[in-house]
C-alpha cells in the first residue's frame, strides 16, 4: 500500500456534507534537508543520454531537485511552503540563536516560492567542492537528530495552517554517526516523534560510484510511513530524472475530494476516499488591477429590485416552477426536500461483464476510489479482495451513487485497476476502482444517418496497414501542453530577469519524416485507391522536410566566452548563439538556456 494515498491528518470535520469530509484545508509544507558533508561533493558519472545537463555531484543533484520543485510549485501551487536546510556545515544558522543546534544551516525558512528564492538556489548550486568550504565549510560534528529538530521547529513556527508536513532528506551516506550509537539512537527517537506528530520523512538517497547505499544500516528506522511501518524503498540512484521522479511522487500530495461508504450487503460496509486523477490544467485567471495605484480589484455582485432599485438579500429571493399557467413557489428547505433521495454513499446493485461497459457511454471524467482504513478498519483488505475477484472474473460492479446530501442518484460502474510498479520500484498505477458514470435512458441520443458509403475491401485493408505502421506507445506524461509551457516560460524569464525564455519542444506536432519513412508508400497507395486517376504529387510535397532553421550570423558568434563567464555577462547572448558556440567547440549541452550556460562554464573550468 503506497503511503502517499493515505490521509495525513485524521478527519475531524463534522460538516453534514459527507462529500467534503476528508479534505484537509491548509497548505502543504516541504523542507529539503540536504547533507552538506564532503562525501556529497564526490563526482558523479555522466549520463549523456539525458536531455538536461547532469549535476556533477550529489549536492548539486539535490539542489537541482529543490530548484525544480520551487519552479513547479510557483506554477501549480504557489501558496504551498518550501524550505531548504543544510546539515554538516561548519557555519551555523538556525532558529535557536545558533547556540543549541551546531552545524545546521537554514538556507531558506518556510515561505512561499518566488523568483528570489529560485535565484538564490541557483547561486548555491554553482558552488563546487572548492568554493563551498569557503562559503559554508564542512563539519562531521553535527547531529541528525538536531537537524530533524530544526525542521520540526520550522513547522511549528509557521504562521499558516498546514495540511501536510514533509521532510525530503537528501544524502549519499548510508550510515551517519557510525561510531556513535548514542547519536544514532537520538536520531531514531526524534524521527519517531516526528511521525507521531504527522510529519513524514522521505529518504532521497543518492548512489555514489564508490559504494552501494544500504538503507537497512540506518535509514530504515528514519524513513517510516505514517503508520510507523517500513515500506520497500526504491534503489539509490545517481540519475537526475530518477531523483526528480521520486521527489515529485513524494511532494505531490493526492488530496481526497471526499469520503464515501460502500454498502456491499446488509451489515457489510467499506470506506472509500474519492480522488480526481485527471484534471484539466489551464492558465491562471488574470488579476484585474486599478490603473491609478495597481491595487487589486474585487468583483461584487448584487441583486436589485427592478421597481425601486433596492438591494435584495438571498433570504428575499424565492424559487418557483410554472405549472398549468400558475407559478408554484417553493422555499429553500422545500427545494432541498424535493432533491433528497437517500443518504450519501455507494450501494451495490449487481454485476455486469466488463464488455458491457461501452466507450460511448461516457458522460464525464471518472473519479477514483481508494480504501480508507482510518474510517472503517478492514476496508483495505476487503477492497483489494473485491478488486482481485472482479479482475479475475472480468466483471464490474454496478452501483447507485449519491455523492452528497440532496444530490440526485446516479448509476456508476466500478472499473477495477491493479497496482503497477516499474523496475525501480516506483508506483506507476495505483490500485483501486474508477467510478465510471453511466447514462440514464434520457441521456442517450439516436443519430439518424441519411446515407452511408461502403468502402471497398482493398481500401479497408490499406487503412489497416497504415494504422499498424503508425502505432506508437502513448503516455500522457510524454506530452507537455505547448501553450502552457510557452506561457509559464515567458513569465519565468520575466520574473528571473532572463534575456529570453527557454525554448520549448512541441511534441504535439507530427513527425513528418517518421511518417514518410514508415507509411509514405502506403499513404500514396491509399490515395490512389481512394481517388483513382489522380496524378501523384512530387516527392516530398506532402511530407516535405521540415523548414530549415535560419543560419546564425558568423559574426554574432564570439571566438571565446571566457571573459563573459568570468564577469557574469553570459546571459546577454541569445540561445541560438550559445548553441552555435557549443557546436563549434564540441561542448555537449541541453536545450535550455540555463543548461547551455552551465555547460560553457564547465568547459572553461576544465580547460
Amino acid at each position: 500500500m503506497n503511503p502517499t494515498w493515505e490521509d495525513p491528518i485524521p478527519d475531524e470535520d463534522d460538516d453534514e456534507n459527507v462529500y467534503d469530509k476528508g479534505f484537509i484545508r491548509g497548505r502543504d509544507a516541504v523542507i529539503f534537508l540536504i547533507d552538506a558533508s564532503r562525501e556529497m561533493f564526490q563526482p558523479l558519472p555522466a549520463h549523456p543520454e539525458e536531455e538536461m545537463i547532469h549535476p556533477t555531484c550529489p549536492f548539486q543533484l539535490s539542489l537541482k531537485c529543490a530548484r525544480t520543485t520551487l519552479t513547479n510549485k510557483i506554477i501549480s501551487s504557489n501558496k504551498d511552503l518550501t524550505g531548504i536546510v543544510l546539515f554538516g556545515t561548519d557555519k551555523t544558522k538556525n532558529t535557536r540563536n545558533d547556540t543549541d543546534f551546531k552545524h545546521i544551516y537554514v538556507f531558506h525558512d518556510l515561505c512561499e516560492p518566488g523568483a528570489e528564492r529560485v535565484l538564490e538556489t541557483e547561486e548555491l548550486m554553482s558552488l563546487d567542492a572548492n568554493s563551498f568550504p569557503e562559503s559554508f565549510g564542512h563539519s562531521t560534528d553535527f547531529s541528525l537528530a538536531d537537524a530533524l529538530w530544526v525542521c520540526s521547529i520550522m513547522f511549528s513556527n509557521c504562521k499558516y495552517t498546514l495540511a501536510h508536513r514533509r521532510i525530503l532528506l537528501f544524502t549519499a551516506i548510508d550510515n551517519p554517526h557510525e561510531g556513535s550509537p548514542q547519536l544514532q539512537l537520538q536520531a531514531r527517537t526524534k524521527a519517531k516523534d516526528l511521525h507521531e506528530s504527522n510529519i513524514d520523512i522521505d529518504l532521497m538517497h543518492i548512489q555514489l560510484p564508490t559504494q552501494e547505499f544500504d538503507p537497512s544500516k540506518f535509514y530504515k528506522h528514519i524513513a517510516l510511513t505514517a503508520d510507523d511501518e517500513y515500506y520497500s524503498m526504491p534503489n539509490a540512484s545517481d540519475r537526475l530524472d530518477d531523483l526528480l521522479t521520486r521527489v515529485r511522487c513524494k511532494e505531490h500530495r493526492k488530496r481526497p475530494l471526499g469520503s464515501l461508504n460502500f454498502t456491499v450487503g446488509e451489515g457489510v460496509t467499506v470506506a472509500f476516499k474519492m480522488y480526481k486523477l485527471v484534471v484539466p490544467t489551464s492558465k491562471p485567471t488574470p488579476v484585474k488591477l486599478a490603473k491609478e495605484n495597481n491595487a487589486e480589484l474585487t468583483t461584487v455582485t448584487n441583486t436589485f429590485l427592478g421597481d425601486t432599485g433596492e438591494i435584495l438579500l438571498p433570504s428575499d429571493l424565492k424559487k418557483f416552477q410554472e405549472y398549468g399557467g400558475k407559478k408554484i413557489y417553493v422555499t429553500d428547505d422545500e427545494a432541498k426536500q424535493i432533491r433528497h433521495f437517500d443518504s450519501p454513499g455507494l450501494l451495490l446493485m449487481g454485476f455486469k461483464p466488463k464488455s458491457c461497459l461501452k466507450t460511448h457511454y461516457h458522460l464525464k471524467p471518472s473519479m477514483f476510489l481508494y480504501p480508507d482504513e482510518k474510517a472503517i478498519e478492514g476496508s483495505t483488505r476487503l477492497c483489494f479482495a473485491f478488486l482481485i475477484q472482479c479482475q479475475r472474473r472480468d466483471y464490474v460492479p454496478i452501483c447507485r451513487l449519491i455523492s452528497r446530501n440532496n444530490d440526485p442518484p446516479k448509476f456508476v460502474a466500478l472499473l477495477p485497476q491493479e497496482e503497477q510498479v516499474d523496475n525501480r520500484g516506483f508506483q506507476i498505477v495505483p490500485p483501486g476502482f474508477h467510478v465510471v458514470y453511466l447514462p440514464f435512458m434520457e441521456d442517450i441520443r439516436n443519430v439518424k444517418v441519411d446515407s452511408k458509403h461502403n468502402p471497398s475491401e482493398a481500401l479497408i485493408e490499406k487503412s489497416k496497414e497504415i494504422i499498424k505502421k503508425l502505432q506508437f506507445a502513448y503516455h500522457p506524461e510524454s506530452f507537455e501542453n505547448p501553450v502552457l509551457q510557452k506561457h509559464w516560460r515567458n513569465i519565468e524569464a520575466l520574473a528571473l530577469n532572463r534575456d529570453a525564455p527557454e525554448e520549448i519542444i512541441d511534441y504535439t506536432l507530427p513527425t513528418k519524416d517518421v511518417i514518410e519513412k514508415r507509411a509514405g508508400r502506403l499513404i500514396d497507395e491509399f490515395k490512389a485507391l481512394l481517388c483513382p486517376g489522380t496524378p501523384e504529387p512530387n516527392s516530398g510535397a506532402m511530407y516535405g522536410s521540415p523548414a530549415k532553421r535560419p543560419r546564425v550570423d558568423d559574426s554574432a558568434v564570439p571566438l571565446t566566452l571566457q571573459h563573459e563567464v568570468a564577469t557574469g555577462q553570459l546571459p546577454r547572448y541569445k540561445v541560438n548563439v550559445l548553441k552555435e558556440f557549443c557546436k563549434r567547440n564540441g561542448i555537449r549541452c541541453g536545450s535550455k538556456k540555463a543548461d547551455i550556460m552551465e555547460a560553457i562554464k564547465r568547459f572553461y573550468l576544465e580547460h
